[in-house]
């Protein structure tokens, strides 16, 4: 039930990001989740997108480097402590947490939240288990 996210390794200079959204937009791409982690040279861009098939192509024939990497979606309640019950579930199942974004969009009630687990599989049984809506590709989507 993992969905798919795409790692993209971006020069840290002016212009960069605005030319990878670019390209997507003209691909009609849409963005679902984003994050971005910089260092000094280089900036590490992790995307949720409705179509990562055509995200990887279109950016690959750019020249950019893109790996793709099965992560966790879960919703979880728009309120205090909500995100900490969810952790709390993968703690409690002894699975770490490599890092977590949220989606862009979002309900009245809800919240979508993407995981880096070292085992998907545990963690999606573990958070279903305690009652947990994962997030599947169909439910990107529709977001």
């Amino acid at each position: 039930m993992a969905i798919k996210q795409l790692t993209v390794f971006v020069e840290n200079k002016q212009g960069a990001l605005v030319s990878i959204t670019d390209t997507l937009a003209a691909h009609n791409v849409n963005i679902r989740a984003l994050s971005i982690a910089e260092t000094q040279d280089f900036g590490i861009l992790r995307l949720i997108v409705n179509d990562e098939e055509t995200a990887e192509k279109t950016l690959s024939e750019q020249g950019y480097l893109i790996k793709i990497t099965d992560v966790v979606g879960v919703k979880i309640g728009d309120a205090p402590g909500k995100l900490t019950a969810a952790l709390g579930v993968l703690d409690k199942a002894g699975i770490n947490m490599e890092y977590l974004y949220a989606f862009m969009s979002r309900t009245e009630k809800h919240a979508y939240v993407v995981l880096r687990v070292e085992d998907n599989t545990a963690a999606e049984a573990a958070l279903e288990g305690a009652g947990f809506h994962l997030i599947t590709a169909a439910d990107v989507c529709k977001l």
